[in-house]
């Protein structure tokens, strides 16, 4: 039994040493959190820490039809781009790297692949709709 709370106490340490550690690279801003303005209110949900609600009605109508013009395959299932939409959100902060790429990630799903060149026109989309308040 000593052992085991031996190994235990090893491991939380090992745990509270490499959560301490911090990366000096540039990629390290990639993964930052982002920080609110000056004034202290955030400049996108995404900076804020969270994501958009869940659109309804005519709001999840109209965000439907915007990523079926830029990409007409993803609203094949609609809840799934629904959500790819929202965590989209979080690639207009700062610092963020190759933004289409990601949405070509997040619209690519089951059956459906988004190209990159797919992905700059649904960020196009979000942006024009106002979805991501960016």
């Amino acid at each position: 039994m000593n052992t085991r709370t031996a190994a235990a106490t090893l491991a939380a340490a090992a745990l509270l040493t490499l959560t301490a550690c911090s990366s000096s690279g540039d990629d390290s801003k990639t993964n930052a959190a982002p920080t609110a303005t000056t004034t202290g209110q955030a400049s996108s949900p995404a900076a804020a820490g969270g994501l958009p609600p869940k659109p309804t009605g005519e709001k999840r109508q109209q965000l439907l039809d915007a990523l079926a013009k830029a990409a007409p395959d993803v609203v094949r299932y609609e809840d799934k781009a629904i959500d790819a939409a929202r965590n989209q959100c979080s690639a207009f902060g700062e610092g963020v790297k190759r933004p289409d790429w990601l949405a070509s990630q997040r619209f690519t799903y089951k059956d459906v692949t988004t190209s990159e060149e797919q992905g700059k026109q649904i960020n196009e989309a979000l942006k024009s709709i106002g979805f991501c308040n960016v």
